[in-house]
């Protein structure tokens, strides 16, 4: 009888579940800083092939999160303190940027479904890892309509980063609920088009870099 699989996972949009698994694995802690990420003892652990292993790795790699090192191989790259406020920092100056050029872009649709993914965000417990995922889809929600998807990427990699190591310290100082408001307040200034908003998100983002000790 054929094992079973270690971490099973979906089988539909494989490579992409597999770099969601392997991401929250690193993340954690799970997957050490410098610790190898061999193809083959992957797709033993998830009972795949090693075809989508390969472009997981290449999502990781395209994110920050795995390094290729000569004769090592792909490696995992975990994020240290240092790094994490380095770029907050980054996502204000950014995020700050992009929201100035969507502010008078906003329609309906756009902060429907932003307020949409804040009702779920909202709902879900303060240390589900999806948090980070719903964080992010509301954020991008209000950056969508400035058009600058070269901007919005590097955005988003930045999030993909950051978004677990984040909300721990958030979740510690019991932040995490204002935080949660702070978005509501960040949707209705948008939704008025207000400038205000931007200096809001300015403030928003400094607070998440004093959470951490």
């Amino acid at each position: 009888m054929k094992s079973k699989a270690k971490f099973p996972i979906r089988r539909q949009s494989l490579p992409e579940m597999l770099a969601e698994a392997l991401r929250e694995r690193i993340l954690s802690g799970e997957i050490g800083d410098g610790d190898s990420l061999v193809q083959d003892t992957i797709a033993e652990q998830y009972e795949v092939s090693r075809v989508p292993v390969r472009e997981a790795l290449r999502q990781l790699e395209a994110q920050g999160l795995v390094s290729r090192r000569t004769h090592k191989g792909a490696v995992a790259i975990s994020t240290k303190r240092e790094t994490v406020i380095e770029l907050l920092k980054l996502r204000i100056l950014l995020e700050c940027d992009i929201l100035t050029h969507a502010l008078s872009l906003h329609k309906k649709p756009d902060l429907s479904a932003a307020e949409g993914i804040l009702d779920k965000l909202e709902e879900t417990c303060q240390d589900n890892p999806k948090r980070g995922d719903l964080n992010w889809k509301f954020h991008k929600c209000l950056y969508i309509p400035s058009n600058r998807t070269e901007t919005l990427s590097i955005v988003e990699k930045m999030h993909l980063r950051t978004g677990h190591l984040v909300r721990v310290p958030l979740v510690a100082s019991g932040r995490i609920h204002a935080a949660d408001k702070e978005h509501r307040e960040l949707l209705r200034l948008c939704a008025e088009r207000n400038s205000a908003a931007i200096d809001y998100l300015r403030r928003h983002i400094c607070s998440i870099i004093e959470s951490f000790p």
